[in-house]
């Protein structure tokens, strides 16, 4: 069985420190790299973009509202233009560094209250997916496993790699527990491991009052940030490997060759 470790990185800000990527880097197969809008600049996407590449990991762009000052957390609502526009200039943002690497933008994954409005509202994961295509249409769209964005991109015959999270409680409903509330992370890296076996194992998520939801995925995010994060994400490697899973960069896995 193939899977894929990304991460989101890239992401310096007054909320977030970058020391953990480097390390990170060294573990993960598929780098997100925030675009500018929420976090990061043209000499920290240049700089992350290199490092990624002495590791053999993809890149993707990490699209976010424009709201630095909450780290792309708070939900927004914005004419569609704007959305549209948004995506569009953040990919091409980083598409334009990559590309004087001689690299290339493989994947778009969006960031925080976008990526959660569009998990739930379908006419927000359109415009995201159409925005997507209107720049590349190779490029692999990173989405939450169940959420529209997974579905409107099946529709729209996009190359589409489902996540589940590796260090997030999710709600019965399928939905990532908030960040507001005090279980919403798992901060232990043996939990944390435990709980990724436990959803390859048995293709479901696992709730955290229980319930599982069966489920398909291609990816497992960690997360940069936190103490706890480079710990974490070796714990959640080691597992991966000692169970049988070949782990690769999201644009190498055979569903996209």
């Amino acid at each position: 069985m193939e899977i894929n470790i990304n991460c989101d990185l890239g992401e310096s800000s007054k909320f977030h420190s970058t020391e953990n990527d480097p390390s990170l880097l060294k573990i993960v197969n598929s780098a997100n790299i925030a675009c500018g809008y929420h976090a990061g600049d043209k000499p920290t996407m240049e700089k992350t973009a290199k490092i990624s590449k002495e590791n053999n990991v993809s890149i993707g762009a990490h699209p976010s509202f424009d709201d630095p000052e909450n780290f792309g957390r708070k939900r927004l609502n914005l004419p569609s233009g704007e959305i549209r526009k948004l995506i569009i200039d953040q990919i091409n943002t980083l598409s334009n560094i990559c590309t004087k690497l001689d690299m290339q933008v493989t994947h778009v994954k969006p960031h925080g209250a976008l990526n959660n409005m569009a998990c739930e509202n379908y006419d927000l994961a359109k415009l995201i997916s159409e925005s997507i295509l209107e720049v590349n249409k190779e490029l692999i769209f990173l989405v939450p496993t169940g959420s529209q964005m997974e579905k409107v991109g099946k529709k729209l015959g996009m190359k589409i790699a489902a996540e589940i999270f590796a260090d997030r409680n999710y709600e019965d409903d399928g939905n990532l527990v908030s960040r507001s509330k005090s279980n919403a992370m798992i901060t232990d890296p043996e939990v944390a491991k435990k709980h990724v076996i436990k959803m390859v194992r048995d293709q479901a998520l696992n709730c955290y009052s229980g319930k599982q939801i069966p489920c398909e995925f291609d990816s497992i995010c960690v997360h940069g940030d936190g103490a706890n994060a480079v710990g974490t994400a070796k714990e959640i490697k080691k597992g991966l490997i000692k169970s049988g899973i070949i782990l690769k960069p999201l644009n190498k896995l055979k569903k996209f060759i």
